[in-house]
């Protein structure tokens, strides 16, 4: 049911339901008294605030296994930060956990009190921790998009998350208005001298932190799915050495950024210099094993966030 659906009233008595189970520990018979209202209406109340994401929860204990194999990578591939989560059984492909961690570790940048510059990807595990941001007051921080927002239809592009922060976070935003793909690069270099590009591009590569997501580039990579190219041209790029893409930037198997194709016409601005700034990706599960393995072996980042599954199989292939 959608929140548009349910009355204010009620969301607030979620709220507060939510609030005195969570918050303040309180029993649901403690909670149904204090409310005057039946205990199977203090467990509704307190499922709703959940449903509803009114109650987020983070666990803040550390799991000896994950921060062991926090320490392998960061020490195995150089890394400036890694962090390493449960793998949630039955959970291949899902964002559960990851998107948590993820949300947690952008809250703890935008938390930061000197003003910093974050740079955004785009991607499904991205826009889940995104969608799990608390309320966040910064307003001397920027955010600035490192990818296109627009469809190859021309439609918003649904995983370009620069629109759903702006709904969490109260600082200032700075969309990249251009879609994944340019046809040629002449016409990327006519769209990235325009004015207001080229101020959002020097602002992307002035950034302190990005966070990014990483695709494949097989038959289910997202850039197809997505509508971005074409089963032909991504065949033509897997067989050329493609193995994985971050904000459009297509690499091979070492981590090199690969010429031709449709990453000569890459229209993102390119991954901030992992020498001054923090690139952080978010990926897990088997497909994303081995474009996450190159995109390490080709420091295009620098940290990671994953699942204790992902992180023993990159310490197996290492």
């Amino acid at each position: 049911m959608s929140r548009q659906r349910i009355s204010s009233n009620r969301i607030d008595d979620a709220a507060r339901a939510g609030w005195l189970y969570y918050i303040a520990g309180k029993t649901q018979d403690e909670i149904a008294a204090h409310m005057g209202i039946s205990r199977q209406a203090a467990q509704r109340l307190v499922s709703l605030a959940m449903s509803e994401r009114l109650v987020r929860v983070w666990m803040e204990h550390p799991i000896a296994r994950c921060l062991d194999l926090a320490a392998q990578l960061r020490e195995r591939f150089g890394l400036a930060q890694a962090e390493v989560v449960p793998t949630d059984p039955g959970s291949e492909g899902g964002t559960v956990g990851l998107a948590e961690a993820g949300a947690a570790e952008i809250t703890r940048w935008l938390r930061q009190e000197r003003p910093i510059v974050m740079a955004v990807g785009t991607g499904r595990t991205l826009k889940a921790a995104i969608d799990h941001l608390p309320p966040i007051a910064c307003p001397a921080h920027r955010i600035v998009s490192l990818t296109g927002n627009i469809g190859p239809d021309g439609s918003a592009a649904y995983y370009n998350v620069i629109f759903s922060m702006a709904e969490a976070v109260e600082a200032r935003h700075f969309p990249m208005p251009l879609p994944v793909f340019l046809a040629s690069d002449a016409e990327r270099a006519l769209m990235h001298g325009l004015g207001m590009i080229r101020r959002t591009m020097d602002l992307a590569a002035s950034a302190d932190v990005a966070f990014v997501g990483v695709g494949e580039m097989d038959e289910r990579a997202p850039l197809l799915l997505d509508g971005f190219l074409t089963e032909e041209k991504v065949a033509e790029m897997r067989a050329a050495g493609a193995r994985g893409e971050i904000c459009g930037w297509i690499y091979d198997a070492d981590g090199a950024l690969m010429p031709g194709g449709p990453g000569a016409a890459t229209a993102s601005a390119p991954i901030p210099d992992r020498n001054r700034a923090r690139v952080i990706a978010l990926a897990k599960g088997p497909r994303k094993v081995g474009p996450l393995a190159a995109a390490i072996r080709g420091r295009l980042i620098n940290g990671v966030i994953t699942d204790e599954a992902t992180a023993e199989a990159l310490l197996r292939g290492a």
